[in-house]
């Protein structure tokens, strides 16, 4: 018997890997998504070494493109950042097009203005416009990106959906100044300066702690940490799986991601649904997700000396903390929760099919 098409090809990084697509792509479904919207997924990158990944890469663009090809499933949702990632989306959706799919491009990624902007030469960056125009519909994570996008390629239909979490029960206050970092450990997600920061805080508080937990390379940054005066004082955790991440943020007093450039990072919006108050980079969707002063506090990227005051200002009070989590829940429940932007992805696809978005 031939299987059902699916309704929704989905494809992407694999649920079991790291990063943001992989989060979001988890959580939707565990929350049930896949179910009701008929969902099947592919997995076009996982981590690992080159091996890995070219196999993925390989064996998942195969089997979407005969899913367009002799299944042609009603709409085919890529999930994409950039270089390889865009080009690999990019041809998929062109396939899926010519089977008359609806297509959706669902950006991902702080470096893709970069990408399509300085990065790319003119005939890539006609290819980019050329793939986000000819989409059924191109989401975006946050008004910000939605603008840039409209900007880029202004016959896209972009609309707005922004990553999802649960909001599970929210854990302890954590413990006296213990500062945790969820991320790749890499010079754009500001950990350099957020080791400066520590520098500057440490003389102040005897109890500071840092926890940076993400992949890199652990050595390179456990001597920057040295090289500060930093020895006892940071753990460098590797990345950690669901139930470590869990543990480490119930132990936080504060969660900190001070990047240079995002998208809107899941780290983030876990921290805030677990009532952790948040010191984040006033860029990408961030501002968007928090208000400085009544969710969490923002601070410029690149600005030591401001990151270090909004910390201290966090670890020095314990009544600001609590407001400033118990205000990052709440948002988090109204606005993205995996039960409102499930709802929002169902009613996307709803409106494709029927035709009703233009």
């Amino acid at each position: 018997m031939t299987a059902r098409a699916p309704r929704v090809l989905m494809v992407g990084t694999a649920p079991e890997g790291r990063g943001g697509v992989a989060a979001l792509v988890s959580v939707l479904q565990a929350g049930g998504l896949f179910e009701r919207a008929g969902v099947r997924y592919v997995s076009t990158h996982r981590e690992g070494g080159l091996p890995a990944k070219l196999g993925t890469a390989a064996s998942g663009f195969w089997h979407a493109a005969l899913a367009c090809l002799w299944e042609r499933p009603a709409i085919v949702h890529a999930h994409a950042a950039s270089g390889a990632s865009f080009a690999r989306k990019s041809l998929l959706l062109l396939l899926a097009r010519a089977r008359g799919c609806h297509t959706i491009f669902h950006l991902h990624g702080g470096g893709f203005r970069q990408f399509a902007t300085l990065r790319s030469g003119v005939l890539a960056r006609r290819w980019i416009r050329h793939t986000l125009e000819r989409s059924s519909l191109v989401i975006a994570l946050s008004d910000g990106w939605a603008n840039f996008l409209r900007s880029y390629a202004p016959r896209a239909r972009v609309t707005v959906v922004p990553n999802a979490v649960p909001v599970p029960a929210r854990p302890g206050q954590g413990e006296a100044g213990r500062i945790l970092f969820l991320g790749r450990l890499e010079e754009a997600k500001g950990v350099a300066e957020l080791l400066d920061a520590a520098a500057l805080l440490a003389p102040r508080f005897p109890a500071l702690r840092l926890v940076l937990a993400g992949s890199g390379d652990l050595d390179a940054w456990r001597s920057a940490a040295q090289a500060r005066g930093l020895a006892g004082r940071v753990e460098l955790t590797g990345w950690l799986d669901g139930p470590a991440r869990d543990a480490q943020l119930a132990r936080a007093a504060v969660f900190c991601l001070p990047s240079h450039a995002e998208g809107l990072p899941m780290s983030m919006l876990e921290a805030m649904a677990v009532g952790k108050a948040v010191v984040v980079s006033r860029v990408g969707g961030i501002p968007e997700a928090v208000a400085d002063g009544d969710n969490g506090l923002l601070v410029a990227p690149r600005d030591v000396p401001a990151l270090a005051a909004a910390l201290a200002r966090l670890l020095s009070d314990q009544a600001l903390r609590q407001r400033l989590g118990a205000r990052a829940r709440q948002s988090v429940a109204e606005r993205f929760s995996t039960a409102v932007v499930g709802a929002t992805l169902s009613g996307v696809y709803r409106e494709l099919c029927a035709g009703e978005l233009r």
